[in-house]
């Protein structure tokens, strides 16, 4: 199993998405209760621009193991930007061979816990002045004249 990780691995970070999905589909054929190989699945899944999958897929990680930080912040910020978008936030397992899910998986969005069969509720969006995609500027002190600028004379 480790020489397919550390395949699917090297595929994945040179782009080789088919190849890296494949290995880590062969892994999760393998050891269905494998969330590193899942979280492999929901990395491949972002490099195609599935964000749905991502989230199906860091959510079947979650529920093997609720301690993956890779899968908890994948969920998270993929539960983000469908509430950014104003989109629902997809539910159900994902469309690969999935292992069966705990009963009582943590929810990644918020800090609520939903009821059993339910939905997790997003956080509400705080408001804000700027737009989401834009951060806020960074202010910086203005810049002191060096020594050296001050023994020239030329203080700004």
């Amino acid at each position: 199993m480790i020489e397919l990780m550390l395949e699917a691995e090297r595929a994945l970070a040179v782009g080789l998405l088919d190849q890296a999905e494949r290995h880590y589909a062969q892994v999760v054929a393998n050891d269905p209760r494998n969330a590193i190989a899942v979280v492999g699945l929901a990395r491949v899944a972002l490099e195609r621009g599935d964000q749905a999958g991502t989230y199906r897929f860091a959510r079947q990680a979650l529920a093997l193991d609720p301690d993956n930080p890779m899968a908890s912040h994948l969920a998270r910020r993929m539960a983000e930007q469908f509430v950014l978008r104003g989109e629902p936030v997809p539910d159900g397992p994902p469309s690969a061979p999935s292992a069966p899910s705990a009963p009582s998986a943590p929810s990644p969005v918020g800090s609520r816990a939903a009821p059993s069969g339910a939905a997790p509720t997003p956080p509400a969006a705080a408001p804000t002045s700027t737009p989401a995609h834009r951060p806020e500027p960074v202010l910086r002190p203005a810049r002191r004249p060096s020594l050296l600028d001050r023994l020239r004379g030329r203080e700004r």
